[in-house]
């Protein structure tokens, strides 16, 4: 966004009836995107955004965003850049008072403008990407997700994903109808139940949660977790967050690099009351 665009913003949202900036997230970040050993081009996209505007801060906090696009003749890359740009203009200039509320309308303004591209423009029918992003705004983390990438968070020594899969076998375990064992190398593991594209509607898995100082957060695409087990995610989120940016896509290479692989790591070292 440029500087004309946020003061616009900014303005703007004056007339809305939001909370005043009480917390500052001060945070280190670190992302790094590698092509893999298979693939041909970079379909992943990953584009972060954190205001100094102390009102855009306070409505809308710091954004992170990962994007992993499918479609023939490089047509996922072209639905991942879309909707990036489309989510984060959306999202910062959305009239809403609530950020959950901005993001739901930014992930419908993506897919509908990916749709319409993909009919529009010949070799792009049936486009689509994930969608997976991270609002810290003032001492709540908010999450948006669609599709298979992931975000997880490293508090202390516990890791959690805070993320579910929306592919068709993840969904038939949840529903009972396969154990976890027998997804882990289904042939369809990867064919999503939801993404950016997919449907003229959308669906996407909206929540917020506390935020505490020394929480560390991983944005990734499926190119990261399809070879980096999750004991293996904790250990190296532990690092620096360049350091643990760098070593996680290695990791991914090193095990085979069968896919795009992109990450983001967030640490969030300070909560300051204004």
């Amino acid at each position: 966004m440029t500087e004309d665009t946020t003061a616009e913003f900014t303005r703007d949202q004056l007339a809305v009836e939001t909370a005043p900036l009480r917390i500052r997230p001060k945070v280190t970040v670190a992302c790094k995107t590698d092509l893999g050993r298979v693939r041909e081009n970079n379909e992943d996209k990953v584009e972060y955004y954190i205001p100094e505007d102390d009102a855009l801060l306070a409505a809308r906090g710091l954004l992170f965003l990962v994007c992993d696009g499918m479609g023939g003749h490089a047509a996922g890359q072209i639905a991942s850049e879309l909707t990036c740009k489309t989510f984060i203009d959306v999202y910062l200039h959305h009239t809403a008072a609530e950020a959950a509320e901005a993001a739901r309308a930014a992930v419908e303004a993506a897919n509908r403008f990916v749709i319409d591209v993909g009919r529009q423009v010949p070799g792009r029918q049936g486009m689509g990407t994930t969608l997976t992003g991270l609002m810290l705004v003032q001492d709540r983390a908010v999450t948006v997700n669609l599709g298979d990438s992931r975000i997880y968070r490293l508090r202390g020594r516990d890791l959690t994903r805070l993320t579910v899969d929306h592919t068709m076998v993840e969904e038939q375990v949840r529903a009972g109808l396969l154990k976890p064992e027998q997804a882990e190398n289904h042939p369809y593991s990867h064919i999503l139940a939801r993404c950016i594209g997919a449907e003229d509607s959308v669906n996407p898995d909206i929540e917020e949660r506390d935020l505490k100082a020394g929480d560390i957060f991983l944005l990734c695409s499926d190119g990261l977790t399809n070879h980096v087990s999750d004991d293996a995610i904790a250990k190296l989120l532990a690092l620096a967050p360049g350091d643990a940016a760098w070593k996680l896509v290695s990791a991914a290479l090193v095990d085979g690099g069968s896919d795009n692989c992109t990450v983001i790591v967030v640490r969030v070292d300070e909560l300051e009351d204004v």
